[in-house]
């Protein structure tokens, strides 16, 4: 069984290097072979040019793919990986092409594991922690009401005026502020055309106390099926966000508004520009510090007093090791490629597991990639 690995991106290299560490079969597919010898080729020669058609010729039954690559890739790859009798393994959101695939994965008894690095990835793993949780403890009650939030960012350690900096290209951060966003507030879906029209202050339950922004992102809605929430439960909030630093809204206050503006064709050539504008002016320095926060939250209230209140915490920086955002989105992909390998996770399209087995493990070895990770009970 081979696992072949695509892209040796910046978030892609501490799980790569770790799968190749552990002596697993790996080939390393890039599209510029320079970029990936730099990254790896202290480990391996097994360094090939990427495509789709060499990547599918060099597929045997029982290998594993794994896309790194931009999200526009991954369909591709996996319908290669039905063509050819392999597993898939990508750290993206579920796109409803991949979801389309989910019949013919488990026709063949083939693994497509998705949504397993970060956000999504992580956050999916402590939300299933929680919920667990609160089901074995004693003041579950299907009557309580229920509030979950769950905020994830990344930006510089040490914060610089434009209050973040890019680890990738811009142009998505810059087309998910374009993206509206679904949640429920107060027991009222909240439908959300720019992510600036919500944002809120958050109080992190950190070691320090301290307060950032936040605001929802994507649909939400999915999330409480996927998370195992019963369709009873009453429900006042459930969030799915990101998390900036303060004084970052402010910052970009000009940005928003340009945003606004752009349409068709010039709009997305002017998108394009300030991209690279902004990767030139706001890239991380060579060695720079990033930092990663994320915040899941389960609260549940009878007659109005809280009788359960946890959040699952981490806050990571970049070290030696290399960046915080590069750990914590890698580590856990290489994890989920060890699970298919073990056949721990059944034939179909699957997000970041529930199995609190690999959970609890998997978040065991993500506590060491990170400075801090704890469970906060708010009620003592």
């Amino acid at each position: 069984m081979t696992i072949h690995w695509c892209g040796t991106g910046l978030s892609a290299i501490p799980g790569l290097r770790r799968l190749i560490e552990a002596g697993h079969e790996v080939a390393v597919w890039n599209r510029t072979v320079e970029k990936a010898r730099a990254a790896v080729g202290d480990l391996t020669d097994d360094i090939r040019p990427y495509s789709l058609e060499a990547l599918t010729a060099a597929l045997q039954p029982g290998d594993i793919a794994v896309s790194m690559l931009p999200a526009d890739n991954h369909v591709l790859i996996a319908r290669a990986c039905l063509e050819k009798g392999a597993h898939f393994v990508s750290s993206s959101y579920i796109a409803p092409e991949m979801k389309d695939l989910d019949a013919a994965f488990r026709d063949k008894g083939l693994v497509s594991v998705n949504e397993v690095g970060l956000d999504p990835g992580i956050d999916h793993l402590m939300a299933h922690w929680l919920v667990a949780d609160y089901r074995a403890s004693k003041a579950y009650d299907g009557a309580n009401v229920i509030s979950f939030t769950s905020y994830c960012g990344g930006f510089p350690k040490v914060p610089n005026a434009f209050r973040y900096k890019f680890s990738w290209s811009p142009l998505g951060v810059l087309k998910a502020l374009r993206s509206p966003s679904r949640s429920l507030r107060q027991f009222t879906e909240l439908e959300v055309a720019r992510p600036w029209d919500a944002i809120s202050r958050y109080d992190a339950p950190l070691p320090v106390p301290e307060s950032f922004e936040v605001y929802p992102n994507r649909d939400s809605m999915p999330f409480i099926q996927d998370y195992r929430f019963d369709p009873g439960w009453k429900l006042r909030d459930f969030v799915r966000g990101t998390i900036r630093l303060n004084g970052w809204s402010e910052a970009w206050k000009d940005i928003f508004a340009e945003i606004e503006t752009l349409e068709g064709e010039a709009g997305e050539a002017r998108l394009k520009e300030m991209s690279d504008q902004f990767w030139r002016d706001n890239a991380y320095e060579e060695g720079e510090a990033d930092r990663v926060v994320l915040f899941v939250s389960l609260k549940a209230e009878k007659d109005g007093v809280p009788v359960y209140h946890k959040t699952y915490a981490m806050d990571a920086a970049g070290d030696a090791r290399g960046t915080a955002m590069a750990r914590l989105v890698s580590i856990p992909v290489s994890l989920a490629i060890e699970a298919v390998a073990n056949r721990e996770i059944p034939a179909g399209v699957h997000p970041a597991p529930h199995d609190l087995k690999l959970v609890n493990r998997w978040l065991d070895v993500v506590k060491g990639q990170a400075q801090y990770m704890a469970v906060v009970d708010h009620l003592g």
